[in-house]
């Protein structure tokens, strides 16, 4: 494990406003591009100021491609992807839906592995994690393809496409735990994207990362099938969950897939130890029903514990739908008090900088013990991951 991080307040109210400006812009960014390391795939990305990354270490096209152990194989040497509930049934030259797995003469492959996409290094609450190691940074790997199809996709410029389309590294996974090392970041985050899809990859960092006494931390949809995510809950520390709805019938309609498996893999994690947060963004008139969202929030209470952090984020007109406004503040004010109501005691609105519930209050004394500003953490008042004041103890990752 890293070594334990001192946090401090000693950031001046200068400074705040500073960093809390740029957190404020990388909300807006993130919104409208897609935070990509790049947002026109037919330009070189830019360098990346935090690894040195340059320009000339991507190309376009696949790079390298390896043969998976998640196919099994079938009459006329077609493959059948065990990966995901799609199941693909591939003929030879075929791909899977997510556009990234495919049939090389009977046998499966995934075609990203070592191909990241984007590479790069920010706040941890960008996940957002608000119970793993607060004003930390990590190093978030992503690559081409999802095996999803939202209607409101942030990346869709780069998970929506196939690797063919995007510039990406050549980086084995030896080399990603080099660049986190060399960054004295304390975890790898698989994020951005969607990393069921680069499933071989991201097990093979997760390995070497837990080597090297690093955190593994994936964002996901969990659109996964129960095997491969038992075996990945063995090596990850922390996952947040984008529950995207508690409809069916929006799953399928804007998700592309079905809400029963996303519920099945929160309560795996959940059996599993993995410590769990939960986001779920809320878009005017598609998601925005407060009998839908209490109803959600029971259930996350009832299924998975009232200590489940729960992130609600704004919408911001994009991709499919970006003819709808922008979710207003009052309706993620009123999906919060929904949440609290149901008796969770962690509940964010997120991608509203400088809103109050952006800080972690004790469940208890009512202290808040985490205060940020955006991605900024102003304050913590922890000790040995419990309240400061009243010795309650705060579920997470604090070291």
């Amino acid at each position: 494990m890293p070594e334990k991080l001192e946090f401090t307040a000693g950031i001046n109210r200068r400074q705040i406003l500073k960093y809390g400006a740029y957190g404020a812009c990388a909300f807006c960014l993130a919104s409208l591009t897609g935070c990509a390391l790049f947002n026109d795939r037919e330009k070189e990305p830019p360098v990346d100021s935090v690894n040195g990354l340059e320009p000339g270490m991507t190309k376009k096209g696949l790079i390298k491609t390896k043969q998976s152990p998640w196919f099994s194989s079938l009459d006329d040497n077609r493959v059948r992807c065990e990966l995901c509930p799609k199941s693909c049934n591939l003929a030879i030259g075929e791909r899977g839906l997510c556009r990234v797995r495919e049939n090389r003469d009977g046998q499966g492959y995934t075609l990203v592995y070592g191909n990241p996409a984007l590479v790069q290094e920010d706040p941890v609450e960008r996940k957002p994690f608000f119970h793993v190691m607060p004003g930390s940074r990590a190093l978030s790997v992503s690559t081409a393809g999802c095996n999803l199809a939202c209607k409101f996709c942030e990346v869709w410029d780069m998970a929506l496409v196939s690797p063919e389309e995007v510039h990406a590294y050549d980086m084995p996974p030896e080399k990603i735990i080099d660049y986190a090392l060399a960054g004295g970041v304390p975890s790898i985050s698989y994020a951005f994207g969607e990393p069921v899809i680069f499933y071989e990859y991201m097990d093979a960092i997760a390995d070497k990362a837990k080597e090297n006494g690093l955190l593994n931390l994936v964002h996901t949809a969990g659109y996964i099938n129960p095997d491969p995510l038992l075996a990945l809950a063995e090596k990850v520390d922390a996952v947040n969950f984008d529950l995207k709805g508690f409809n069916a019938e929006f799953y399928r309609e804007y998700v592309g897939g079905e809400l029963e498996t996303a519920l099945t893999s929160l309560k795996l994690l959940r059996d599993n130890g993995v410590h769990l947060e939960v986001t779920n963004i809320v878009i005017p008139t598609v998601n925005d029903n407060m009998e839908e969202i209490g109803e959600m929030c029971r259930w996350i209470v009832s299924e998975l514990g009232p200590d489940v952090p729960l992130h609600f984020a704004r919408f911001y007109p994009l991709y499919r739908l970006s003819a709808l406004p922008r979710t207003p503040v009052s309706t993620l004010e009123k999906a919060r008090e929904k949440a609290i109501e149901a008796g969770l005691k962690y509940v964010y609105i997120a991608k509203v900088t400088g809103h109050d519930a952006e800080n972690t209050y004790c469940p208890n004394c009512g202290e808040k013990v985490i205060g940020r500003v955006g991605f900024v953490v102003e304050e913590i008042k922890l000790k040995n991951g419990s309240c400061s004041l009243c010795e309650t103890a705060i579920p997470g990752v604090w070291a």
